[in-house]
Protein backbone atom coordinates (compact mmCIF):
# COMPACT_ATOMS: atom_id res chain seq x y z
CA UNK A 1 0.00 0.00 0.00
CA UNK A 2 1.35 3.54 -0.67
CA UNK A 3 -0.20 6.70 -0.27
CA UNK A 4 0.79 9.89 -0.93
CA UNK A 5 -0.77 12.96 0.39
CA UNK A 6 -0.34 16.72 -1.32
CA UNK A 7 -2.60 19.64 -1.04
CA UNK A 8 -1.41 21.61 2.08
CA UNK A 9 -0.35 24.95 2.75
CA UNK A 10 -1.20 27.59 4.47
CA UNK A 11 -4.49 29.82 4.35
CA UNK A 12 -6.22 32.40 6.53
CA UNK A 13 -9.40 31.21 8.64
CA UNK A 14 -12.47 30.86 6.72
CA UNK A 15 -10.49 29.75 3.67
CA UNK A 16 -10.74 26.43 1.84
CA UNK A 17 -8.30 23.52 1.37
CA UNK A 18 -8.27 20.37 -0.57
CA UNK A 19 -6.25 17.94 0.06
CA UNK A 20 -5.37 14.77 -1.98
CA UNK A 21 -4.19 11.62 -1.67
CA UNK A 22 -2.65 9.06 -4.29
CA UNK A 23 -3.39 5.77 -3.45
CA UNK A 24 -2.14 2.19 -4.49
CA UNK A 25 -2.18 -1.26 -3.77
CA UNK A 26 -5.32 -0.74 -2.01
CA UNK A 27 -8.85 -3.10 -2.13
CA UNK A 28 -11.68 -1.01 -1.49
CA UNK A 29 -14.00 -3.69 -1.30
CA UNK A 30 -12.17 -4.08 1.90
CA UNK A 31 -10.83 -1.14 2.66
CA UNK A 32 -11.77 1.71 4.66
CA UNK A 33 -10.26 5.02 3.21
CA UNK A 34 -9.31 7.39 6.19
CA UNK A 35 -8.28 11.39 6.90
CA UNK A 36 -6.78 11.83 10.33
CA UNK A 37 -4.92 14.74 11.48
CA UNK A 38 -2.93 15.00 14.92
CA UNK A 39 -2.24 18.83 16.18
CA UNK A 40 0.93 19.81 17.72
CA UNK A 41 1.13 18.04 21.24
CA UNK A 42 -2.34 16.62 21.20
CA UNK A 43 -3.25 12.85 20.28
CA UNK A 44 -4.19 11.48 16.35
CA UNK A 45 -8.24 12.21 15.63
CA UNK A 46 -9.83 10.72 12.60
CA UNK A 47 -11.63 13.69 10.41
CA UNK A 48 -13.45 11.54 7.96
CA UNK A 49 -13.55 8.46 5.98
CA UNK A 50 -15.17 6.17 3.45
CA UNK A 51 -16.41 2.61 4.45
CA UNK A 52 -16.22 -0.42 1.83
CA UNK A 53 -20.24 -0.08 0.77
CA UNK A 54 -19.45 3.93 0.44
CA UNK A 55 -21.35 5.37 3.66
CA UNK A 56 -19.15 8.18 4.82
CA UNK A 57 -18.18 9.48 8.39
CA UNK A 58 -17.25 12.80 9.32
CA UNK A 59 -15.53 13.77 13.16
CA UNK A 60 -18.24 15.66 15.36
CA UNK A 61 -15.68 19.07 15.08
CA UNK A 62 -16.12 19.02 11.01
CA UNK A 63 -19.86 20.11 11.53
CA UNK A 64 -20.35 20.45 8.15
CA UNK A 65 -17.34 22.45 6.56
CA UNK A 66 -15.39 19.02 5.00
CA UNK A 67 -16.38 16.78 2.55
CA UNK A 68 -14.57 13.27 1.58
CA UNK A 69 -14.43 11.76 -1.72
CA UNK A 70 -13.04 9.46 -4.05
CA UNK A 71 -12.73 9.93 -7.72
CA UNK A 72 -14.36 8.06 -10.38
CA UNK A 73 -11.09 5.74 -10.81
CA UNK A 74 -11.06 5.05 -6.64
CA UNK A 75 -7.15 6.16 -6.84
CA UNK A 76 -7.37 9.36 -4.79
CA UNK A 77 -8.66 10.25 -1.84
CA UNK A 78 -10.06 13.94 -1.74
CA UNK A 79 -10.60 16.16 1.19
CA UNK A 80 -12.49 19.53 0.45
CA UNK A 81 -11.83 21.65 3.85
CA UNK A 82 -13.99 24.56 3.76
CA UNK A 83 -14.75 27.63 6.39
CA UNK A 84 -11.06 26.67 7.87
CA UNK A 85 -10.69 27.31 11.23
CA UNK A 86 -7.52 28.25 13.11
CA UNK A 87 -8.04 24.94 15.33
CA UNK A 88 -7.95 22.80 12.29
CA UNK A 89 -4.30 23.33 12.06
CA UNK A 90 -2.72 20.10 12.25
CA UNK A 91 -0.42 17.55 9.97
CA UNK A 92 -3.44 15.95 7.84
CA UNK A 93 -2.84 11.76 6.92
CA UNK A 94 -4.28 9.45 4.41
CA UNK A 95 -5.32 6.39 6.13
CA UNK A 96 -6.17 3.00 5.13
CA UNK A 97 -7.71 0.10 7.26
CA UNK A 98 -9.99 -2.87 7.05
CA UNK A 99 -13.84 -2.68 6.90
CA UNK A 100 -17.06 -4.28 5.86
CA UNK A 101 -19.73 -3.02 4.94
CA UNK A 102 -20.28 0.44 6.85
CA UNK A 103 -17.58 -0.91 9.33
CA UNK A 104 -14.43 0.37 9.55
CA UNK A 105 -11.76 -1.61 11.77
CA UNK A 106 -8.79 -0.25 13.15
CA UNK A 107 -5.84 1.81 11.02
CA UNK A 108 -2.92 -0.07 8.92
CA UNK A 109 -1.38 2.03 6.86
CA UNK A 110 -0.39 5.34 7.11
CA UNK A 111 0.82 8.70 4.60
CA UNK A 112 3.78 10.62 5.29
CA UNK A 113 1.33 13.58 6.24
CA UNK A 114 0.59 17.23 4.81
CA UNK A 115 0.97 20.04 7.18
CA UNK A 116 -2.47 22.36 6.83
CA UNK A 117 -2.11 26.15 8.95
CA UNK A 118 -4.79 28.17 9.39
CA UNK A 119 -4.16 32.03 10.81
Amino acid sequence: VQLVESGGGSVQAGGSLRLSCAMSGITLGRSCVKWWRQAPGKEREGVAHIAPDGSTWYGIFVKGRFSISLDNAKTTLYLQMNNLKVEDTATYYCVTGSGSGRYCYGETDWGQGTQVTVS
